[in-house]
């Protein structure tokens, strides 16, 4: 009997059924297989963080270990929400495949139903990413943005203990979870634009490792691959590495890729959004044409100011 192939993921309730959700399709893939779960903790699990501020910052933290694991073979392949691995990959790994995506957007979950059009000022609104504090306040500054931590469980644990009069979370984070009966507010890109590959999966695997590689091959969305593929290179265009609140989302429709972004200051005082379309094929021109409306939008002075 072959043995079972060893999967490394984190141990948070999310982070398994993320892995679950890629395991059911490589196990409708590939019946003859076996698979095992390895839960890893990471550094962002010990510090009780499950998001550690924007796409921009604090990656690593949630899939160092993971990779350590694979680079030594304690693991055959990893499974990673696609918003926490970094642009710039150790060049002995690789994303084998991205599955089909979840919703990529924000929601609001408050108490009483309210939108965040019907918040009375001063209104708290828990979240620990840059990039949603910026962009909540660049839209609605009357409210009151509080530091909130911990997975998805506690964040709403916290909301029915009255800690906040909502929490802003990914749509895809509840549904996988199986609590999109919260009457979740989804909130539009134009104005809260989600993290690079936010409601994606990363397969990843070593990059010398043909038949794992294959083997994950064989469930990849080319829709979704084709998305965060221009979002992560928007990233990595414009510094994969500032403390920036920076959101990216791409959609491919009908053969055009339209990439929307977004670059802040912390305090949502300042912001720049740009956009784009163009055949999917041109989507570097694309990727391109989004950065430098960014740039020329104030973005270039906000990332300067955040690399100082």
């Amino acid at each position: 009997m072959t043995a079972p192939l060893r999967v490394g993921t984190r141990g948070s309730p999310l982070a398994l059924a993320q892995t679950e959700e890629a395991l059911a399709r490589l196990r409708a893939a590939h019946p003859d297989l076996a698979f095992e779960t390895v839960e890893i903790q990471t550094h962002g699990d010990e510090e009780y963080r499950e998001d550690l501020g924007t796409p921009l910052d604090g990656k690593r933290a949630f899939t160092k270990r993971i990779e350590e694991a694979l680079l030594d073979g304690r693991v055959d392949f990893a499974v990673h929400s696609l918003k926490d691995v970094p642009a710039d990959l150790d060049p002995a790994l690789e994303i084998a495949a991205v599955p089909e995506r979840a919703d990529p957007r924000d929601v609001l979950v408050a108490n009483d139903g309210l939108s965040l059009h019907h918040m009375p000022p001063g209104a708290r609104i828990g979240t620990s990413s840059l990039r949603r504090k910026a962009q909540l306040l660049a839209e609605w500054p009357r409210l009151e943005i509080v530091e909130l931590h911990g997975n998805v469980g506690t964040r709403l644990r916290r909301l029915d203990a009255k800690a906040f009069d909502g929490v802003v979370v990914a749509a895809a984070g509840l549904g996988r979870l199986g609590v999109g009966d919260r009457r979740p507010v989804p909130l539009p890109p134009e104005v809260l634009t989600p993290a690079p590959g936010q409601g994606a999966l990363a397969l990843e695997c070593r990059a010398s490792n043909a038949t794992i590689h294959d083997l994950l091959r064989s469930i990849e969305d080319r829709t979704a691959r084709a998305e965060t593929d221009a979002e992560r290179a928007l990233s990595a265009r414009l510094g994969g590495g500032c403390n920036v609140p920076f959101g990216a989302l791409a959609t491919l429709e009908q053969g055009f890729l339209t990439l929307r972004a977004v670059v802040a200051s912390p305090d949502g005082r300042r912001i720049a959004r740009a956009a784009a379309q163009a055949p999917a094929e041109s989507h570097r021109e694309t990727v391109d044409r989004v950065a430098a409306r960014l740039l020329e939008s104030g973005a270039e002075e906000i990332l300067r100011e955040a690399a100082a």
